[in-house]
């Protein structure tokens, strides 16, 4: 089929990027399990290697599964490119890749999760990068941490753990006024909810373990660009502007426009961290995306139905979804996430830490688990577990307090999620 925008989502999410097998005319998209691909001649091996055709050379840079799937998520996100990889935390660092270098930084919100500040607090520092962490609410705050050395904002459109909605506008045109790109992770929205390219959005980033896979079987990342950012403006981002050395003095954004920088991820990215996604990872992604839709709605009005539940009960202190009347962020439900505000979110039990313990130990539908965007319900005490390694000031600021606990909804019976909260809220005050 040819992707354009005459097909609604629907549609996209099922058969952008797949053709059928021309060998075979088998109609899913097979797995190509091989690490390498036969040249046609020695010509056609140098053209490749001189990015003077694009093609397959080796499993660890391009793969004919994993680029049905890059095309796939990349045409749902509005982008012209994808790059797939190993894991989402793969896919920040892959993204971060082209844009820094030793003394520079990247300004971050403080709403992320728990793993993301630590790998932006401390593991990047191996590379000579910073990471500087502002409320993305205060905007003048955002504003006065850019400096000359910075090259890149990053934030989640619906922050884990708390279900926080950014305002991507309000960012997009910071980052726009300083010429430096806007980083979205997207992951607990989805293309579904959310494109944040439409809302001034440079680069988006994935983990597709989550909501595009929907079924807790693989982990995956993916990068998608918006071909709309200018590298050549400044000489900030040299990577892509100015000569490769690897590749006989070939510059990125001269030679492939729009699509710069998705061929510096797979001609540079690729090759030299070698975070690749396997092919049978990309498999069951792209089965995971076919029902990207459908599963989306049911996560929505499940987590509507039971932050609802949960904001009545007299032992909860606050729940934060952002789909509630209540919540300071539903305003930006409208118009960053017309179709939902997702499935994540937590709450505060006024038992404290002990409660949460007990909690979690109590529920029996909910599966207790470092995960999100499955198809099951999934909980966890963030304070414990996935933000354990942050100071409490920085867990008090990520929305993951002592008291608090995170529920990722699944698509089971509203009414069954609700039952089981509440026989373990009841065991815990009991």
């Amino acid at each position: 089929m040819t992707d354009g925008p005459s097909y609604g989502f629907d549609t996209l999410q099922i058969h952008a990027g797949a053709r059928p097998d021309p060998a075979t005319g088998a109609r899913n998209t097979p797995i190509y399990q091989t690490t390498a691909y036969v040249f046609r001649d020695a010509e056609h091996a140098a053209a490749l290697f001189n990015l003077q055709e694009v093609g397959y050379i080796y499993s660890r840079l391009t793969n004919p599964t994993v680029a049905v799937l890059q095309e796939r998520i990349a045409t749902l996100e509005g982008g012209v490119g994808a790059v797939c990889c190993s894991s989402g935390h793969a896919a920040q660092i892959m993204a971060l890749f082209p844009l820094m270098q030793p003394g520079m930084n990247v300004v971050a919100s403080t709403r992320l999760y728990g793993g993301t500040i630590t790998q932006f607090s401390q593991t990047i520092k191996r590379f000579g990068w910073e990471a500087k962490f502002v409320d993305f609410d205060d905007e003048d705050a955002v504003k006065a941490a850019i400096d000359d050395n910075t090259r890149a904002v990053f934030c989640e459109a619906i922050a884990n753990p708390g279900g926080y909605i950014t305002d991507l506008d309000a960012i997009s045109a910071i980052s726009d006024a300083v010429g430096i790109p806007l980083i979205v992770d997207n992951t607990s929205a989805t293309p579904y909810l959310c494109r944040p390219i439409e809302h001034g959005a440079t680069l988006v980033v994935h983990s597709t373990t989550k909501y595009l896979t929907g079924n807790g079987t693989v982990t995956g990342g993916c990068v998608v660009d918006s071909g709309k950012f200018d590298w050549t403006a400044s000489d900030k981002f040299p990577s892509l502007s100015a000569p490769e050395p690897a590749y006989h003095g070939l510059k990125f954004a001269e030679t492939f426009g729009p699509l710069a920088y998705t061929f510096h991820g797979i001609a540079i990215g690729l090759r030299d961290l070698g975070m690749t996604m396997n092919p049978q990872a990309a498999h069951y992604t792209l089965m995971g995306v076919e029902t990207l839709s459908l599963r989306m709605q049911r996560h929505v009005e499940n987590a509507q139905a039971v932050a609802s539940w949960l904001e009545k009960n007299e032992h909860v202190e606050y729940v934060t979804y952002a789909g509630l009347e209540s919540s300071p962020y539903n305003h930006r439900v409208e118009k960053i996430c017309p179709k939902g505000a997702g499935g994540l979110f937590t709450f505060a039990l006024k038992a404290g830490y002990e409660g949460c313990i007990k909690l979690v130990n109590s529920l029996e539908i909910f599966s207790h688990v470092a995960n999100l965007g499955d198809t099951r319900s999934l909980v966890i005490h963030s304070a414990s577990t996935t933000h354990r390694q942050l100071s409490p000031e920085q867990q008090e600021a990520a929305g993951a307090g002592p008291n608090v606990v995170r529920i990722s909804i699944g698509i089971e019976n509203a009414e069954d999620l609700i039952a089981d909260l509440d026989q373990a809220i009841k065991t815990v005050s009991a």
